[in-house]
């Protein structure tokens, strides 16, 4: 787990690359009304979806850190619950854009002309190419830092090739006045926004059924640590669920040093035999400290 002011470093760069996308995608949307462009549309819904990801995601944090009363269980299921309706959205942005290019397809074959602005499209993609060049940049500074800065730099990454693409089909529209290019790529988009979608919304609810399960209160197992013989005091209490397993962290403090050979381990037996038999729980990480002394004595995990 990242310290706090890793955390704090990460939530920032995360902030500014919002600011950036935000401010783009309005430049995107009026380009897009201008151009009559349904494939600088349909980046436009891309990045909205990316956008109100992320801002989802920024909101589930805060709430479950104020509103949950075990802080693992309610951050896992904000951030899953934040994520599907995220896949809704996705969805959402990618049937719309497909509906729109069918009915431009079958308008176009009718005999209708298509009138689109490839220069104003391609303009458009190359200031996009330079808002998610700098978005990316932020990120990619912080993104060894956190996985969700890491996970959202990559997103920014592939919105830079999808500006890259828009950006030469502007051309060959100008080139060729072929204006079935912009219907083909708005298509495109669509469809990998589609997919992710149904990615995201799958990889939501399978979380959500495997955690449905309550985690055990932190306050009731830091209680019950605190009352095995020689512990002086327990904190950083932290119940996470891992590959369906519950998993315990705690900082143990003894209340005198052990001097007796072993006799750190035989606490820490008795606190693990407390949390198998109270709470079912099989693995913990357990840091042993001794509280007169001030020395840290290595922690060992139990499987």
């Amino acid at each position: 787990m990242t310290d706090i002011t890793t955390h704090q470093a990460s939530r920032r760069r995360l902030l500014i690359a919002l600011a950036i996308t935000c401010s783009f995608m309005v430049i995107q949307i009026i380009g897009a009304y201008y151009s009559n462009s349904l494939a600088v549309l349909a980046d436009a819904g891309h990045l909205f979806v990316h956008n109100s990801s992320l801002f989802i995601a920024l909101i589930a944090s805060s709430m479950a850190i104020y509103f949950a009363k075990n802080f693992n269980d309610g951050y896992q299921r904000a951030e899953l619950t934040g994520g599907l309706i995220n896949g809704i959205l996705y969805l959402s942005i990618s049937l719309v854009i497909l509906y729109e290019g069918g009915e431009r397809y079958f308008h176009h074959s009718d005999g209708h002309e298509l009138h689109i602005n490839s220069y104003l499209m391609s303009v458009i993609s190359a200031i996009g190419f330079l808002f998610h060049g700098a978005a990316a940049w932020v990120l990619y500074k912080g993104r060894k830092a956190s996985i969700n800065v890491y996970a959202v730099f990559l997103h920014s990454f592939f919105d830079l090739i999808s500006t890259v693409s828009t950006f030469f089909a502007g051309i060959l529209i100008y080139l060729t006045g072929w204006a079935e290019v912009d219907i083909i790529s708005s298509m495109l988009i669509a469809m990998f926004v589609l997919f992710t979608g149904v990615k995201v919304i799958s990889r939501c609810l399978k979380g959500l059924f495997e955690n449905s399960g309550k985690l055990p209160d932190v306050n009731e197992i830091e209680q019950s640590i605190a009352s095995v013989e020689h512990v002086e005091n327990v904190h950083n209490v932290t119940v996470v669920r891992q590959d369906k397993e519950l998993v315990v962290g705690a900082h143990v403090v003894l209340k005198q040093h052990c001097t007796v050979e072993k006799h750190d381990e035989a606490c820490r037996l008795k606190v693990e035999k407390l949390l198998l038999s109270r709470f079912k729980v099989a693995k913990s990480v357990l840091q042993i400290e001794s509280h007169e002394c001030h020395h840290d004595i290595p922690f060992r995990k139990n499987t």
